[in-house]
C-alpha cells in the first residue's frame, strides 16, 4: 500500500494543477511555502470533491478502495460504485473502473457537466488517471453490464 501510495502522490501532484479550482490550488501552495519554514506543518491534502462528481477507483481490493477514501477524504457515495463493483465482479484489476462508471451510469447519477475520475493501478506499481466530462446526460443503456441487477445495488456489506 506504501508503495502504491507513492505512485498515486505523483500522479495527483501532476493531475492536480490540471483540474482543481484556484483556492484548492492557492491553499496547497501556501501550506507548501509555510511548511519550508515550520516542518510541523502537514501537507495540504486539496479536496478533489471540488473537482470531480464521481470517482471510480480500481477495485484491486477493500484495502484499496478504504485507504483512497480516507486519503482523499471520500463520502461513502463517492466509493459506492467501487464497492459494488468488488461485491459484484471482484477484483478484475483495473478494468474495474469500467464496470464503476456503467455502475453510475446505470443508476442515472450521469449528468451533463459531471467530471468523473478514474483512478486504476497497473503492474509495477503504476498508477493512472482519467479525467472524463459527461457531454450530456447519460440515460442508462440496456447494454449495460448492470441493467440486469442495478434494482439490487447498493447492497450492505459486511466490514
Amino acid at each position: 500500500m506504501a508503495i502504491a501510495g507513492h505512485a498515486l502522490k505523483t500522479n495527483i501532484t501532476t493531475l492536480g494543477p490540471l483540474v482543481l479550482p484556484i483556492s484548492e490550488k492557492l491553499l496547497f501552495f501556501v501550506t507548501l511555502v509555510a511548511k519550508r519554514f515550520n516542518a510541523e506543518i502537514k501537507p495540504y491534502i486539496p479536496d478533489f470533491k471540488l473537482a470531480f462528481d464521481h470517482f471510480c477507483i480500481h477495485a484491486g481490493g477493500r484495502a484499496v478502495i478504504d485507504e483512497l477514501k480516507k486519503n482523499l477524504q471520500l463520502l461513502h457515495v463517492h466509493v459506492e460504485a467501487s464497492r459494488m463493483t468488488l461485491h459484484r465482479f471482484r477484483n478484475t484489476s483495473s478494468s474495474s473502473i469500467w464496470y464503476e462508471l456503467a455502475y453510475t451510469e446505470a443508476k442515472g447519477r450521469m449528468h451533463k457537466g459531471d467530471r468523473v475520475w478514474q483512478i486504476a493501478f497497473g503492474s509495477d506499481f503504476k498508477c493512472n488517471s482519467a479525467v472524463w466530462l459527461a457531454l450530456n446526460n447519460v440515460k442508462p443503456s440496456a447494454s449495460n453490464p448492470w441493467e440486469d441487477c442495478i434494482h439490487k445495488y447498493p447492497v450492505q456489506l459486511t466490514l
